[in-house]
């Protein structure tokens, strides 16, 4: 299990938000495609793909997003 500090942060990281008080980064490539895109993370239930927390928790990510329309 990643505990924080594990993950190593580069130069082209980008601080999205924090979940739960953890900072969750994105490489600045992808945070381009989906700077207007709301994401939601959650914990739940059942087995993960790559996505997933802790091999044999039976704990999975869940991402939902919602497209913000800017003008």
């Amino acid at each position: 299990m990643f505990q924080q500090g594990d993950d190593l942060i580069g130069d082209q990281d980008v601080l999205v938000s924090d979940i739960d008080g953890v900072p969750f980064h994105k490489n600045a490539d992808q945070h381009g495609r989906w700077k207007h895109t709301e994401l939601t993370i959650d914990a739940i239930k059942g087995i993960g793909g790559m996505f997933s927390l802790e091999n044999g928790s039976g704990r999975r990510f869940l991402t939902r997003s919602d497209i913000c329309l800017t003008e």
